[in-house]
């Protein structure tokens, strides 16, 4: 069984540089791996999965039929009418990851917070 505290260090790293480097995101250990907040809203949560590492993140509604539309690896998580699982891997184009979860961010954030981006 995998362990869903066990997300590989280079994707830490590269998640934690991307969701730092936005205004008042704080990191916080999770029910199940690590996840970044603004206030009190998830903008990214990455853990195991018996499949491998994911991401998840919020979407704006006009672009989550794009994402899911080209399939992996992006899934449509089982929660929420917004949020959209990423699989990473080592061919993840982490350009995308962070233009995905500065929207993501956007989406969550207080406008005040929001418009600094």
């Amino acid at each position: 069984m995998t362990d869903p505290d066990d997300v590989p260090d280079t994707y830490l790293s590269r998640l934690r540089a991307i969701c730092g480097a936005l205004p008042e995101t704080q990191e916080q250990p999770a029910w199940i791996g690590t996840r970044w907040r603004v206030r009190q809203k998830t903008i990214a949560h990455v853990y195991m999965r018996e499949d491998g590492c994911v991401v998840t993140f919020r979407s704006p509604g006009d672009e989550i039929a794009g994402l899911l539309a080209g399939g992996p690896p992006f899934a449509k998580a089982e929660w929420g009418t917004d949020v959209v699982v990423m699989t990473l891997s080592d061919d993840t184009d982490w350009e995308e990851v962070a233009e995905l979860l500065t929207e993501s961010y956007r989406v969550q954030a207080p406008k005040r917070l929001a418009q600094h981006l």
